[in-house]
């Protein structure tokens, strides 16, 4: 399923292997990893569809579905279940709707689900016209062609996903290997900075900071500092925290991103990247001070740029403490592409090599 501007195979988790170590040994065979091209599996040979979705009906009272988001990579053999995607988190409903592991409730069908990964709670909605999920319809997002039907994703307790609150640091702003960070987690790990302070006007195109090894080096001596720096220990091994240039908007938006996952550019800026660094846009002294373009009132809209089009954010802040964001909401759409079997080597199953 395509779920944002992601992709990957969804799993009911009832028919993966119950034991961790044979899961992600199947998952790798799936998906063709560890292999740039991932030319032996499901993978499309990039992070962003390397990605895969196990879904479970929940036990949890108030609690309709349960998500497990594992983000493999094509040259490596990790299956990393810390992280969370709101890309793929926009595919949970339709798949489970398809997979008969709900019903349709109407017109449209609102679903909970508890993100496994972060202990994360959302409201999904979804439009289902006489009993089925609909994919075609006239909501656009930047990253992927045409239109679809709009899926609506409102998140209720994102702060502190993966780190110990919303500024894991207790810093809005941190001043880290030289430079000064906004470390923060609204559903996301991320390491916020100046495009200027690395030298980069932050326009340059994705293809640009994906060659720029001297760019990416020096990102990568700042994330591991980070790390440690957010209570995350040695993160060099995990895909997080990502890592975030901003500059001022060029096209009308509130900002300008170059997103890395963590170690390449980001075609677009991911889901929960975009709902953390809109936050980081409406905190007092963050590192967005002076860059980001924030409408007043407690209610703000937030337009992330990002490589190839923009990503609108709405935030509410509580009126009582404006440092406070108590609800973030988001429109993503989603897309069955195929359903069916996918061939497993027996070494998988059985850890043996071959």
């Amino acid at each position: 399923m395509r779920g944002g501007t992601s992709r990957g195979p969804f799993f009911n988790a009832a028919d993966l292997p119950a034991d961790i170590a044979t899961r992600d040994r199947v998952l790798l065979a799936v998906m063709g990893s560890p292999d740039r091209r991932q030319i032996d599996g499901l993978g499309g040979a990039h992070p962003l569809t390397s990605k895969v979705g196990i879904v479970s009906k929940s036990t949890t009272p108030g609690v309709d579905l349960e998500f497990l988001f594992a983000q493999l990579q094509p040259d490596k053999d990790t299956v990393d279940t810390t992280p969370n995607c709101g890309n793929m988190l926009a595919a949970v409903v339709p798949f489970a709707l398809e997979a008969s592991m709900v019903q349709a409730q109407g017109e449209t069908s609102t679903f909970r689900v508890l993100t496994l990964n972060t202990d994360m709670q959302c409201d999904i909605t979804v439009h289902t016209p006489g009993g089925q999920v609909e994919y075609a319809g006239d909501a656009r997002i930047d990253g992927v062609p045409g239109s679809s039907a709009p899926i609506t994703i409102n998140f209720l307790d994102t702060a502190g996903s993966v780190c110990s609150g919303l500024l894991p640091t207790g810093q809005v702003k941190d001043v880290i290997d030289g430079i000064e960070v906004t470390c923060i987690d609204n559903g996301m790990p991320l390491v916020i900075f100046r495009a200027a302070d690395v030298g980069r006007t932050g326009y340059e195109s994705v293809a640009e900071m994906n060659a720029d090894t001297e760019l990416k080096d020096r990102i990568e001596r700042l994330r591991i500092a980070c790390g440690h720096a957010m209570g995350l220990g040695d993160v060099s091994a995990r895909n997080y925290p990502k890592m975030t240039l901003v500059a001022p908007a060029r096209d009308g938006g509130s900002l300008t991103t170059r997103s890395f996952i963590p170690h390449v550019c980001h075609d677009a800026i991911g889901v929960l990247a975009a709902v953390t660094v809109a936050t980081a846009c409406v905190l007092e002294g963050s590192v967005t001070a002076g860059i980001a373009q924030v409408p007043d009132g407690n209610v703000k809209a937030v337009s992330v740029e990002h490589p190839t089009g923009e990503f609108s954010v709405e935030l509410e802040l509580d009126p009582a403490n404006p440092q406070n964001v108590t609800r973030a909401a988001l429109l993503r759409t989603a897309r069955l592409i195929m359903r069916g079997e996918v061939m497993v080597p027996a070494a998988a199953w059985d850890g043996r090599q071959g």
